[in-house]
């Protein structure tokens, strides 16, 4: 219980410091300098009104000198960062998945929220956390004994790049294909392409972390909660447009979880 307690508050750390590469990364502006400010007035935010949960409840959701309302992205960031370690601390310990868990974690969370906002899932992301999780499998491979190298993982994650990136870039095409070239319907709000190239990368970084068979998973899962946020965001915005990389993402984390169950469930086999 400890550890989780500790988990939990380190990943609220860490989701404070989410809060700014998601504000940030889309202005193209570095995530570790300036320090932390009020996007209204620039003043700079102090140690104390900077403390995950606490600071944003303490100034009732206000900044201190301006006023200006704090959006409630911020403390919700903070907690489902906070509650991802504690969940990958539970099941992996302290130990080199926790680690590479809590990173593919930290990057689902960066690019959902980026892309919830505006349509757009960072290239640094993406093509970086692809890389990363390559190196991550690398790493995985040498079973701390370079004499004894395990190809598995390596080549499993770059069955994952190629699967994850492939697959959906196939099926938007296609999709593409059928819809605008051979029933020549016009494009939604100008829309001309039914899957961004972002959507594209991010599943490529997913297959990185998880190999070719979380990617196939996180393709076949991810429509399921799309369908229902599509379906609402239809009936009360009436808008047929809907970011795809939180439902990736979504998809990707359970798939760490549950990834046995789910395919039996899908599967029938029970």
């Amino acid at each position: 219980m400890l550890g989780k307690t500790v988990a939990f508050i380190f990943g609220s750390i860490v989701g404070s410091f989410l809060n700014v590469c998601i504000h940030r990364m889309p202005q193209n502006q570095s995530v570790v300098w300036p320090r932390s400010h009020c996007p209204n007035c620039k003043k700079r935010i102090p140690g104390y009104d900077n403390v995950p949960f606490l600071s944003f409840i303490a100034l009732r959701g206000r900044c201190r000198y301006c006023r200006e309302k704090i959006s409630l992205r911020y403390p919700f960031v903070e907690l489902i960062t906070a509650l991802a370690f504690a969940l990958f601390f539970g099941q992996y310990a302290l130990s080199y998945d926790f680690f590479v868990y809590t990173l593919f974690a930290c990057l689902l969370i960066i690019a959902t929220f980026i892309d919830i906002k505006q349509r757009i899932i960072p290239d640094e992301i993406s093509i970086g956390g692809a890389i990363l999780g390559f190196i991550f499998s690398a790493i995985r491979g040498l079973n701390l004994n370079p004499l004894s190298f395990n190809f598995k993982p390596v080549f499993n994650s770059f069955l994952g790049i190629i699967v994850g990136g492939g697959i959906i870039w196939i099926t938007g095409a296609l999709f593409d294909l059928v819809y605008f070239k051979l029933l020549k319907r016009p494009p939604i709000q100008g829309e001309t392409e039914s899957m961004g190239g972002g959507d594209i990368k991010l599943l490529a970084m997913i297959g990185a972390f998880l190999g070719w068979r979380g990617a196939l998973l996180t393709f076949f899962i991810a429509p399921f909660f799309g369908l229902i946020i599509g379906v609402i965001n239809l009936l009360v915005k009436k808008d047929h447009t809907i970011p795809y990389g939180p439902f990736l993402a979504l998809a990707a984390l359970l798939s760490i979880f549950w990834a046995n169950k789910i395919i039996e469930l899908l599967l029938f086999t029970r």
